[in-house]
């Protein structure tokens, strides 16, 4: 019994969760601290960032992967999948009501108007989400951002997105096969006695 009510309260928290995040992964970050890191303790902005990372290379939508490792980490295989049902059931259950009920009413200019909104406060959660996560990296790395090739490593990944306009998916591939070259091996040694 104990074990369904706590099921049951992961499905309501991600449902709830899912009710509300508008606009992508994310937008998430902030609710999720909100709701899991500073209301219930469940994870840490740490393990946040982690999940974050990975889910951005696993295939399917950050959010939902997200949920599914944070409801893992809590219920295992069983949380995982209520986590996970309950951040996408109301998602697909409004975007079948909104397809239903858009093509009647997108036509109209206050719908146009009201998606223009929709699409400021997206960005504004969205730059709020980049400054956290940078102020946690810049607090929690600070020997790793003073190294010379984590900052050659950031200076390039940088100028090939917003200069060259190069595909997301080679500059995290070529930064993440860089990482493993450069740090991976001090990692090891650092284990071994």
């Amino acid at each position: 019994m104990k074990n369904i009510k706590q099921l049951l309260e992961i499905f309501l928290i991600f449902a709830k969760m899912g009710c509300i995040t508008f606009g992508g992964g994310y937008v998430l970050l902030p609710i999720i601290e909100r709701e899991l890191v500073k209301k219930r303790g469940w994870t840490t902005s740490e393990e946040v960032l982690q999940y974050y990372t990975i889910a951005q290379v696993t295939p399917g939508i950050i959010a939902i992967n997200i949920s599914t490792f944070i409801g893992y980490k809590r219920r295992g295989i069983p949380g995982g999948i209520v986590a996970t049902l309950g951040f996408a059931l109301p998602s697909v259950t409004m975007v079948a009501l909104v397809s239903l009920l858009l093509q009647n009413f997108a036509s109209l200019e206050i719908m146009r108007h009201c998606f223009n909104g929709i699409k400021l406060a997206v960005g504004a959660l969205i730059l709020d989400t980049v400054c956290r996560l940078a102020s946690n990296i810049i607090k929690k790395e600070r020997a790793l951002l003073k190294n010379t090739i984590s900052l050659i490593i950031f200076i390039t990944s940088f100028l090939l997105s917003t200069v060259f306009n190069t595909n997301p998916v080679l500059i995290v591939l070529c930064a993440g096969v860089c990482g493993f070259l450069f740090f991976g091996e001090r990692q090891n040694t650092k284990g071994t006695p």
